[in-house]
């Protein structure tokens, strides 16, 4: 293994561990401290200021005219939709049953890309999106009778997040061929901020920041720097020397990060409410979920 690669795989596990943290993380400070609505406002708000300083200073690159509708629907799937539904179903549902649902993605993106790319199911491919599908979904309705931090909204609301991030990679594949990934990443950012910001600015306005402790601000550097920022980053730079396949199957780690993170809350903080977060439906949600993507992974690498 050239030291390139070597480097891109530390940088898909830096990635992925920070997302599996986040699920927690981000929870721990909504809704006592701050709403949903405000929390993404401030996370996409400052990741435009980041982002276009990069683009600014490294990639002056233009954008052809015709691509503003693609990149304006990029940024209403990969930033605003997402975000708020992300954000709002963490705040009602429990770390893990987010992390587990988010691991459906790659099975969402290849139904998408079937009926908008055309591209062919196979068999395999078809078990694995029947076996995923069915422990996502069963994991959702769980929700609604699961003990613990789980609830059916929560739940379902990561899952619509997890859709319309997966609609979002469909649409974003053909710019990120005529673009730098920063440029569209710039683009997708500042028109997700412009969509949200009707829902989002008076709950931002009416923050009571006077409350905010240094945990507070702690969480959302973490959310704005490490889960958007360089985790964005990390995923550019690896996608340089890894296929695609190698970068998505990195994301069966965020649920096994949330069982680990959730297990410490539970049993050496102390925080009661996340005791019950962990049981065997939930692992065996999971395991359904991790066997699908991977059948559908394994039939891709043997479509290439």
């Amino acid at each position: 293994m050239n030291s390139n690669i070597f480097k891109a795989h530390l940088a898909l596990l830096g990635a992925n561990l920070i997302y599996g943290a986040n699920y927690i993380i981000a929870k721990g400070i909504m809704p006592e401290k701050i709403n949903p609505n405000a929390f993404v406002f401030i996370r996409l708000a400052c990741c435009v200021v980041l982002f276009w300083a990069i683009k600014f200073l490294f990639f002056k690159e233009k954008v052809k005219r015709k691509d503003f509708l693609r990149l304006a629907l990029c940024g209403l799937l990969g930033a605003a939709i997402n975000m708020l539904f992300f954000f709002h179903g963490i705040n009602l549902t429990s770390p893990v049953d987010a992390s587990i649902i988010m691991t459906v993605t790659p099975v969402i993106v290849l139904i998408f890309s079937f009926f908008i790319l055309k591209e062919r199911i196979t068999k395999n491919k078809l078990i694995g999106i029947t076996i995923a599908g069915i422990g996502a979904v069963f994991l959702i309705i769980y929700g609604s009778k699961a003990t613990g931090t789980s609830s059916f909204i929560g739940n379902l609301l990561v899952f619509l997040n997890a859709t319309s991030y997966g609609l979002y990679l469909v649409f974003v594949k053909t710019l990120m061929k005529k673009y730098n990934a920063i440029t569209v990443i710039s683009w997708m950012f500042l028109f997700g901020l412009i969509f949200v910001s009707p829902f989002t600015l008076p709950d931002f306005i009416n923050t009571n920041f006077e409350a905010f402790t240094t945990n507070t601000y702690l969480v959302i550097g973490y959310v704005v720097l490490f889960t958007t920022f360089f985790a964005y980053l990390f995923n550019i730079y690896a996608l340089n020397y890894v296929m695609p396949s190698v970068t998505s199957s990195y994301i069966y780690l965020q649920p096994v990060i949330s069982f680990i993170m959730v297990s410490i809350y539970a049993y050496m903080l102390m925080k009661d409410e996340y005791a019950q977060d962990i049981n065997f439906i939930k692992i065996l949600s999971c395991l359904m979920v991790i066997v699908g993507v991977y059948i559908i992974s394994k039939s891709s690498n043997k479509m290439a």
